[in-house]
């Protein structure tokens, strides 16, 4: 049940008052009571003794500058001259003057005819026998001496037993515009500062009490400096009350005065005022924009008040009467601690006035009676809402057209034809940042040879006059060429899974090889019908026997590094140019008993070779490096759970050719050409540019990086040279990827440890856009203010940077953090903040 509201108008006309109450459903109570003219004297010689006491009292004050003013009061005092020092006990009088003043005006109040009025309203605490624990009484007093009065200090319900608390507020007479409802909190409130003319005051404890709330509101401070005009003084107070991120809470701290017809004036710098009529535009798009309370520790607040409520404004505290300025920090210190309780103005309020009577009033006597709260009728009471880690995650969420412009980014960075693109584009990137920063890999001997059956080749040779299938006896050819050359390890990626004939002399060149080199034979097949059925696809064509050759999967994505998945260990399913890589290191490491190729054994060589390097990759780094060499869990899940490709090591075509691979047309290998480096090498004999030996395509697009390289080597680049000087093949490059090109990138990332992980572009978009978030919220919370050609500077430097750093990282640390979506996100962001709109 709701506590109702009551609004009580009294109006002095003459001699006599006009006390008007209404209430819930059109109830109203009306009656009149003379006005005792003993009052008005009473008033007036507390207020002389207040401001007696208050003008010679000695306070232990923080120190301040020297000053010529004779006062610490909040107001400007005219026409008072100079006080002599006396031995009047200022306050004794005051107390007895304050003393006399109440019980005068509490015997006014209880007068009978007042008696239905009281009881109404303390009815309603008790009402249903339901304890109501606060009743509202919006008090409008008219004319401004009759406001005066401490009608605070009213004890309503004394007399009748109430329950509950009655609480009194004021509200001015006339009200022309209607409050702005409260808008839902996004973040932290915002306080505005405003210091005015320090002249004989001292401010720091005002600054500090303010402070104090700095870990739940945002502060900013603004006052008169040294060397400022009146006029950019007072130009600054009205920018920074229209500010477009809006404000909560409105503060001034300094002198004031009441004035009758411009609404009361504040004193912002030594002889300069400003009153209220100058900055009623700046309040009202104040309000607009979220102000809904404002306090005025300074003197003499009542025309201040009705001004603003009567503007539209929520909630305004003042001080009715001067203030001396240490009260006036003592107040404030209080208020705020108990606003920083999350409680209401107007507990804050009842609360320092409270501290000033109980704990205070020996040192501060009267001071209790000074403050008043004045309110919107229609108004909720403003508090300082809880800012915790919810409140924290609600700031950072999205607004509409952030949320808008961050899930287009998402969608476009989980299409996985926008994402080749991206890669495609990013390692071209890199390849002309290699090529310009001269951080390309030394020209060494490439660690693979490919023997590519092309269109030369075919032309040259009837038997491979249609490729498909691949004629075993071309392949037998190779092979005896390659092993008077003493090749060490051949990969064939050729899928041997029909009989066509030949396959006897295919055999008898493997076997000739094994007996006489103990070459290593791997061939490649397919996974899902061959591999993961534990077929081998070679022995079951006769072609040779996994007893002494070897077979992988040549399943890949044309840009990306095929790795085992984290459960495989080679043993029953392995990549083609993996398990290359694992034979040439365990080669290269001179294992002294790694098992070899032997026509006599009755083992199945890959479990043979994996089962020694297994153990033995604990103690040699090479190959605990490759053997570590694993998809990552969260590659699998994404790819088999969501359909992306996240965190699997790309295939880094920003390398140059040359530095991965010798390309030798296989009609040059058939005529015998010298080939000296094919010992150290892998050598992978695989399809040019036609359908792949078995009909499946084996041509992909070109990556653009390849193609910025081929327009810049030489001509004889990737060619094999011979003795009379030639070297050039024909043609020198193919005008598309074949997937012996991708298997030799791969080959020479494994034995490098060169595996590029691109973090996904939604990771880094999520990031980019909280981080953004947090910086746009942090520049608001410090007002900086930029201007737009400084904002687009800014945001221009740092993605020039960011795009630096993130080259090189590629580089040095290979991880490809995306540029392109995380830069996109951080400029929409920055510019749908760039007004900085604080309310969605």
């Amino acid at each position: 049940m709701n506590a109702p509201v009551f609004r009580l108008k009294i109006q002095q006309i003459e001699h006599t008052c006009v006390f008007e109450l209404t209430w819930g459903r059109g109830q109203q109570l009306m009656t009149t009571l003379p006005y005792p003219d003993s009052l008005t004297g009473l008033y007036q010689e507390w207020r002389r003794l207040y401001l007696s006491f208050y003008k010679t009292v000695q306070m232990p004050l923080a120190p301040i500058s020297p000053t010529n003013s004779n006062s610490d009061l909040r107001g400007r005092v005219v026409n008072t001259g100079t006080i002599a020092p006396s031995d009047v006990d200022w306050h004794t009088k005051l107390v007895e003057a304050e003393t006399k003043l109440l019980n005068e005006f509490h015997r006014w109040l209880r007068s009978a005819e007042l008696f239905e009025i009281r009881s109404a309203i303390a009815r309603a605490t008790r009402q249903d026998q339901v304890e109501l624990p606060i009743v509202t009484v919006f008090l409008t007093c008219t004319p401004l001496t009759l406001a005066r009065f401490p009608w605070e200090m009213w004890e309503i319900g004394a007399d009748f037993a109430a329950t509950g608390t009655i609480r009194m507020v004021r509200t001015p007479a006339n009200i022309h515009a209607e409050t702005t409802s409260v808008r839902p909190h996004r973040g932290r409130a915002r306080i505005l500062a405003i210091m005015g003319d320090e002249t004989g005051l001292n401010f720091q404890a005002d600054r500090e009490a303010v402070r104090s709330l700095s870990r739940m509101a945002d502060i900013h401070f603004l006052g008169w400096q040294p060397g400022q005009s009146p006029t950019e003084v007072k130009d600054n107070i009205r920018a920074a009350i229209a500010d477009e991120q809006g404000w909560d809470v409105l503060f001034f701290a300094g002198h004031s005065n009441e004035t009758q017809v411009t609404g009361g004036e504040l004193a912002i710098a030594p002889g300069v005022s400003l009153v209220i009529q100058e900055i009623a535009a700046p309040l009202t798009t104040a309000r607009e924009r979220g102000l809904q309370f404002a306090i005025f520790n300074s003197c003499s607040g009542l025309n201040i008040a009705e001004s603003l409520i009567d503007l539209g404004f929520s909630q305004v505290a003042i001080m009715r009467e001067p203030i001396h300025n240490r009260v006036a920090q003592e107040f404030l210190i209080r208020f705020l601690q108990t606003l920083a309780e999350h409680k209401d103005v107007h507990e804050a309020l009842i609360s320092a006035s409270q501290f000033l009577r109980l704990e205070k009033n020996l040192t501060y006597p009267s001071a209790y009676l000074v403050p008043s709260l004045f309110c919107h009728p229609d108004a909720v009471l403003f508090r300082i809402p809880p800012f915790g880690w919810r409140q924290r995650l609600q700031q950072s969420l999205p607004t509409q057209w952030e949320a808008i412009g961050l899930a287009v980014l998402l969608l476009v960075g989980t299409m996985p034809q926008t994402q080749q693109i991206l890669l495609d584009w990013r390692v071209w990137t890199q390849a002309i940042y290699r090529d310009l920063t001269r951080q390309i890999p030394p020209a060494d001997v490439p660690p693979v040879a490919l023997v590519q059956i092309d269109e030369a080749s075919i032309r040259r040779d009837d038997r491979i006059a249609k490729p498909v299938p691949i004629n075993r006896t071309y392949l037998a050819d190779l092979i005896n060429q390659l092993t008077n050359q003493n090749a060490e390890i051949i990969g064939i990626d050729y899928l041997l899974d029909r009989s066509i004939g030949g396959e006897e002399i295919l055999r008898q060149s493997l076997q000739r090889a094994i007996a006489t080199n103990q070459t290593w034979f791997v061939f490649g097949t397919q996974f899902n019908q061959f591999e993961a059925e534990n077929i081998f696809t070679a022995e079951e064509q006769g072609i040779a026997e996994r007893e002494w050759s070897l077979q992988g999967h040549v399943f890949f994505f044309p840009r990306y590094v095929t790795l085992p998945y984290p459960e495989e260990d080679c043993r029953e399913t392995c990549p083609f140019a993996y398990l290359m890589t694992l034979i040439q290191v365990a080669e290269q490491e001179q294992l002294a008993d790694l098992p070899q190729p032997q026509l006599s054994s009755q083992r199945d060589l890959r479990l043979q070779a994996v089962n020694y390097i297994y153990p033995t990759s604990s103690t040699n780094s090479r190959l605990d490096q490759l053997w570590r060499s694993r998809l990552s869990s969260i590659s699998s899940w994404s790819y088999e759970q969501l359909g992306l490709v996240w965190l699997e090591p790309i295939i880094d075509y920003s390398i140059p050719p040359d530095r991965i691979y010798d390309r030798v047309a296989a009609w040059r290998v058939l005529e015998g050409v010298e080939l000296s480096n094919l010992p150290t090498q892998v050598v992978i004999i695989g399809a040019g540019e036609y359908t792949d030996g078995e009909g499946f395509d084996d041509q992909y697009e070109l990556p653009s990086a390849v193609a910025y390289w081929r327009d810049r080597l030489p001509e004889d680049n990737n060619a094999a040279r011979f003795s009379d000087g030639k070297s050039a093949n024909t043609p020198s490059y193919l005008p598309k990827l074949t997937g012996v090109e991708a298997h030799a990138y791969m080959v020479h990332h494994l034995l490098n440890q060169r595996l590029v992980v691109p973090i996904p572009d939604i990771w880094l978009i999520g990031m980019t856009a909280l981080i953004s978030k947090v910086v746009t919220i942090g520049i608001q919370k410090r007002q900086f203010k930029w201007t737009r050609q400084q904002r687009l500077i800014g945001l221009t430097g740092a993605t020039v940077l960011y795009g630096g750093v993130s080259l090189q990282l590629y580089i040095s640390a290979a991880i490809l953090v995306p540029w392109l979506l995380p830069s996109v996100t951080l400029w929409v962001y920055f510019l749908l903040n760039s007004k900085g709109k604080r309310h969605a």
